[in-house]
């Protein structure tokens, strides 16, 4: 069965649509009006082999916060919904992953308990016109509406642009190993009978 599903949201502040794939080939259409968040956006799909289309605009012109937090909202929605029953996936998901100098560590669990662990930190101020500062906004966001366990710990790096280009493929990668499907599950993976 596809594990598909799509969200659209439409507030005084943003739209956004969102279509995601988890069993895809990685392929992004990312177009967010944030630049870097489109980079960053086409990785986690590529790094996650999950196919995502994303089309959203915001009131920019005041600042990114509205329109990150809320894209991290309804990416949290659209990964959720496409889980479905949650019956067969891994559940957790833990990856390290280095670009360049820097080297970042995320560790996922599809609980049904929301919580963001976020360790990162970036001297730069902005990374382009971007604020880096906005990303535990787009995360915490995420967890919350995925209702997920998110630990991401940024171990090291120099380059701002690198640093966030770890965290974001070690987010995909983990989440990636966290909804895989394994043939050997009945139901869900815990004691309790659900997540």
């Amino acid at each position: 069965m596809a594990r598909m599903a799509s969200v659209h949201r439409k507030t005084t502040e943003t739209e956004i649509s969102i279509e995601i794939n988890l069993d895809g080939t990685g392929e992004g259409r990312i177009a967010t009006t944030i630049p870097f968040l489109d980079h960053m956006l086409n990785l986690f799909a590529k790094h996650g082999f999950m196919d995502l289309t994303v089309r959203s605009s915001g009131d920019t012109d005041v600042d990114d916060h509205h329109l990150v937090e809320d894209l991290g909202i309804c990416l949290g929605q659209v990964v959720g919904e496409a889980l479905g029953d949650r019956k067969g996936i891994c559940r957790y998901g833990a990856a390290t992953v280095p670009m360049d100098e820097s080297l970042c560590s995320v560790a996922v669990d599809i609980s049904g308990r929301p919580n963001l662990i976020y360790h990162v930190q970036i001297k730069n101020r902005r990374i382009g016109n971007f604020d880096p500062a906005l990303l535990r906004e787009f995360f915490k966001s995420f967890s919350d509406h995925s209702r997920m366990t998110l630990h991401i710990n940024l171990e090291y790096g120099r380059n701002g642009h690198h640093m966030v280009e770890a965290v974001f493929k070690s987010f995909a990668r983990a989440i990636r190993e966290a909804v895989d499907i394994d043939d050997r599950l009945k139901g869900v993976l815990s004691t309790k009978g659900s997540l």
